[in-house]
Formats: structure tokens, C-alpha cells, sequence
């Protein structure tokens, strides 16, 4: 017998080269994936149609429009229906986005549209009380007390400035917005959000002289 083949004869049967073991790391949930990327991706997949990827989008900014919302309506009720008023417009816009501002941005314009037709519509908005987010004192009840009355007292006041102005006060003083920002998301020029701001400044100053 030739001695190559008895050689190979004696190995026995080939063996199959073994499998690679399957990984053990969990599957990632796919919001997970989404939370990771960034805006202008999200923003293009948004603008291909995923509605997911917008759902994130509205996920990161949800919280700062809805704050805003709240503080030009002055109801809770009204700011909701807004914003989910604005959120279904901005998906139904999302195209005509064309990231010359941030998204952010874009949407504030939506929102803060949505909210000067509600208060169009409900002129007897009653103003919540957190207007401030702030709450400063010794602790005391009686200073608590006092502060909340200031607190009230303001959103009052800011509930009784022309709707311009309200709007751009809440963007700049609440929100610490920039002029150009604001501008950008009324619609007026920087000259004309300035003075705006300085209107309102001087009207709740005089309305809130009680107070000082």
C-alpha cells in the first residue's frame, strides 16, 4: 500500500472546520440607534420619510417647545394642543426644511405661530403661574407665599402685552434666545424684535412696580 495513503487513511474522517460562535451581545433596540445619531442625520431620514426619525427629533426637543408654549398661551391645555399642532405640522413641512437654521430654530417659528392662533382664538386665557421657574427666599411659608403671588402676578402681566411682544420677551428673557434667533423665528427683523423686547421690559416694569 502506497504509504501517503495509509498515512492519510489513519487521520480518520476530515473534520468540519468549526462555526463561529454566535455573539452573545444583545440586540440594540432601534431608538437606541436612533438616540445616537445626530440631528442632521435624523433630520435627512426625517425628510425621507421615516417617521420615527422625526419622533426623535420632537423626543430632544419636546420639552424646551412645550416650556415655550406655556408661557405664551398661558394655559397648559392650549399649550398642548399647540405644540402637538405644530409637531404634526412640522412632519407634514419637514421637506420644505432646508437647515439654513437649526432645527430648533424652525421649530420654535412653528410652535410659537401655532400658539398666536390660540390665543387669537381664546382670548380669556387665564395665565399660569409659571410664568418664572425660578423660586427665591429664605425658605420661610410666608416668603414661599409671597413669592408665588410675584410669580402670579407676573404671568398676569405678561399675559396683558400685544402678542409680539409677549413672544419675543418669553424668547429672549425665558428662553435666552439671541435678537437673531428670535428674528429669524417671528419672521421681523432684529431692529424690530429689539424694540419689542424693550416695550414689553418697560410695560411689565411699570406693571410689576408693586412688586419692588
Amino acid at each position: 500500500m502506497d504509504a501517503g495513503r495509509a498515512s492519510s487513511r489513519g487521520r480518520g474522517p476530515r473534520r468540519a472546520p468549526h462555526a463561529p460562535p454566535a455573539s452573545t451581545a444583545p440586540l440594540r433596540d432601534a431608538r437606541e440607534v436612533r438616540a445616537e445619531l445626530d440631528e442632521p442625520t435624523l433630520v435627512v431620514r426625517a425628510q425621507e420619510g421615516d417617521v420615527h426619525a422625526f419622533e426623535e427629533l420632537a423626543r430632544r426637543h419636546q420639552d424646551a417647545l412645550f416650556r415655550v408654549a406655556v408661557r405664551i398661551t398661558g394655559d397648559r391645555s392650549d399649550a398642548e394642543d399647540a405644540l402637538q399642532e405644530a409637531l404634526i405640522d412640522g412632519w407634514r413641512r419637514i421637506g420644505t426644511f432646508r437647515a439654513e437654521a437649526a432645527f430648533s430654530t424652525w421649530m420654535y417659528r412653528i410652535v410659537t405661530h401655532r400658539c398666536t392662533r390660540q390665543l387669537r382664538t381664546n382670548r380669556d386665557t387665564v395665565p399660569v403661574a409659571d410664568v418664572g421657574d425660578q423660586r427665591a427666599g429664605d425658605g420661610s411659608p410666608e416668603r414661599a407665599a409671597e413669592v408665588d403671588a410675584e410669580m402670579e402676578a407676573l404671568g398676569r402681566a405678561v399675559a396683558g402685552l400685544p402678542e409680539e411682544q409677549r413672544t419675543s420677551w418669553v424668547l429672549r428673557e425665558m428662553e435666552g434666545l439671541g435678537y437673531a434667533e428670535i428674528a429669524e423665528i417671528t419672521g421681523a427683523g432684529e431692529t424690530a424684535v429689539r424694540g419689542r423686547i424693550h416695550r414689553a421690559r418697560t410695560a411689565l416694569a411699570e406693571m410689576m412696580r408693586a412688586w419692588r
